[in-house]
């Protein structure tokens, strides 16, 4: 994706179309889509077949590995060459990034790594590196700009401006916002003044198109950030009703990328605020969130907004970030479960809030939803 100024769009028509199916069982439907966004069926590996077996050394010499150029290395085998014997595996590292609550809601910062276990697909996983520090972060803001938002616009900017200066020094950030199409107003940068200067070109009209705007930023992260740790954070008074991806397209997207955690701001509150909407709204804002490790807020005013904002930016410094590595092969392919649990003394009950799952990421595999079976059917400027 190339990077485009405020006067073009950040995604030619942001018309993500995802040609691998949503997984049974990873994700609830929010509603029915179009046929036309419905994805073709493609069929996975069975994940309750061993393929990943470890074989017993054989004392004759095998056959020369590579006599066969389209043969990879098989993982998990032990082979014997030139005298020695040598395990061969494909272990495929997976980051987490963990807050921790207590049974009232409140951040635990002084767990270590002996209280934490990691699971994937039910199956305990050895951590290989844990960090608890203010690591530096790359933050996309998004900020919904349909004409619903007009009246909201300076309590979201200055919310916005005061996320960033609470946040790590080395932080970089960018703007992004969204009405019928996402704009970039401002690049990467930790200058407040230009950041302030991109919000100034936010104009509010037209309709709402969250799941476009979020993948279209997630790639953007993904292609352009300078920092491993990433996070969007999205501002919208409303339910999306102009995207071309669905919101299950949007979040396997963000899996595949191995993506950022997301933080929602849903203002669905005020007089000429369709209930059944803003029911809607929240449980598609919750389902981002909880999907990718992140947390959703509803404020009920825009006095509320900058309060929420401090949060948003204490709970990424004080994240545990936490990475193992899978016992299952990546070239299985398909969706993993995660779940972290912490436990420690005399701390009663605490919850884990981190991403639920992953695709893991195989090189020119067509099967793993990458860039390459994402079809852009918009044009630049405008959908047709």
């Amino acid at each position: 994706m190339r990077l485009r100024s405020r006067a073009l769009p950040l995604l030619a028509g942001v018309a993500m179309i995802l040609t691998q199916p949503v997984q049974a069982g990873e994700l609830a439907v929010m509603g029915q889509q179009p046929a036309a966004q419905q994805a073709s069926p493609v069929s996975q590996p069975s994940l309750t077949v061993d393929r990943d077996p470890i074989a017993s050394p054989d004392p004759d010499t095998p056959a020369p590995r590579g006599s066969n150029a389209d043969e990879p290395d098989r993982p998990g085998v032990i082979e014997k060459e030139h005298g020695k014997y040598t395990l061969r595996t494909d272990a495929y590292e997976v980051r987490l990034n963990a807050t921790v609550l207590d049974s009232s809601g409140k951040s635990i910062l002084t767990l270590g790594k002996d209280d934490f276990r990691v699971f994937e697909d039910g199956v305990p996983q050895t951590i290989a590196s844990f960090r608890h520090e203010d690591l530096p972060v790359s933050l996309g803001i998004l900020i919904d700009s349909s004409g619903s938002m007009y009246d909201k616009r300076a309590a979201v900017e200055q919310a916005a401006l005061d996320l960033v200066k609470l946040s790590n020094k080395e932080d970089e950030a960018f703007v992004v916002d969204f009405s019928w199409e996402a704009f970039i107003d401002q690049d990467f940068t930790n200058d407040i003044d230009k950041l302030r200067q991109g919000l100034s070109y936010v104009k509010s009209s037209g309709g709402t198109a969250i799941y476009d705007a979020l993948v279209a930023s997630a790639d953007y992260l993904a292609k352009n950030a300078k920092h491993p740790k990433q996070v969007l954070l999205i501002v919208t008074d409303g339910e999306d009703n102009a995207s071309t991806a669905s919101l299950e397209q949007a979040i396997r997207r963000i899996q595949d990328l191995d993506g950022p955690v997301i933080y929602s701001v849903g203002l669905l509150f005020g007089q000429d605020t369709d209930k059944r909407e803003a029911r809607h709204a929240r449980r598609v804002l919750e389902t981002l969130s909880e999907q990718t490790g992140g947390a959703a807020y509803f404020p009920r005013s825009l006095k509320e907004v900058d309060p929420i904002a401090a949060e948003v930016a204490r709970d990424i410094r004080t994240q545990y970030t936490i990475a193992y590595h899978s016992t299952k092969s990546p070239t299985l392919g398909g969706y993993r479960q995660v779940r972290v649990d912490a436990k420690a003394k005399n701390m009663g009950k605490l919850s884990v809030r981190t991403r639920t799952g992953y695709y893991p990421k195989i090189a020119n595999n067509p099967a793993n939803g990458d860039a390459a079976n994402i079809k852009p059917t918009g044009s630049l400027g405008g959908r047709p």
